[in-house]
């Protein structure tokens, strides 16, 4: 092991973690359900230290079984580039959004670009949104010098 190489990285200040958070489009939901883990790319939206999420469900959907099981979720954005790299980690309770009436079609499409669909029909798949509460939030990146 004595070849391995190595990156110091250091935390990240308050504002470049709610920057990355804002202006990331899509990251991992990570849902638990017992001793299986069930991580999914979803596009998200930051909002007043939440986290929200456009879901699809056609009435079979796996990740909704997980989510319903999920205490506590994590979600992850990242980015690296030229050596540089970061990491946003948040975590916590997620559930359905209290108010969706809020969030028109329009107001959907705008936050999250269009919903993909694997095998579903379209006119047998619903939008629903959910919210990440961000009981806690960490960000990690290399240093900057100079």
């Amino acid at each position: 092991m004595e070849h391995i190489e190595f990156v110091y990285t250091v935390g990240m200040a308050e504002s470049d973690v709610e920057r990355h958070l804002r202006e990331a489009e899509t990251g991992v939901l990570s849902l638990a359900d017992g001793d299986r883990a069930y991580a999914v790319p979803v596009h998200s939206y930051y909002q007043q230290g939440n986290l929200l999420f456009r879901l699809t469900d056609d009435g079979d959907s796996e990740k909704l079984e997980f989510l319903e099981s999920t205490t506590e979720a994590c979600f992850v954005v990242y980015g690296a580039t030229n050596g540089d790299s970061w990491s946003v980690v948040a975590r916590g309770p997620v559930g359905p959004v209290e108010d969706s009436d809020a969030y028109d079609a329009a107001a959907v499409n705008e936050r999250f670009g269009p919903a993909r669909v694997f095998d579903e029909d379209v006119g047998d798949t619903e939008i629903r949104l959910f919210e990440l509460r961000a009981e806690s939030v960490t960000g990690r990146q290399t240093p900057r010098f100079g």
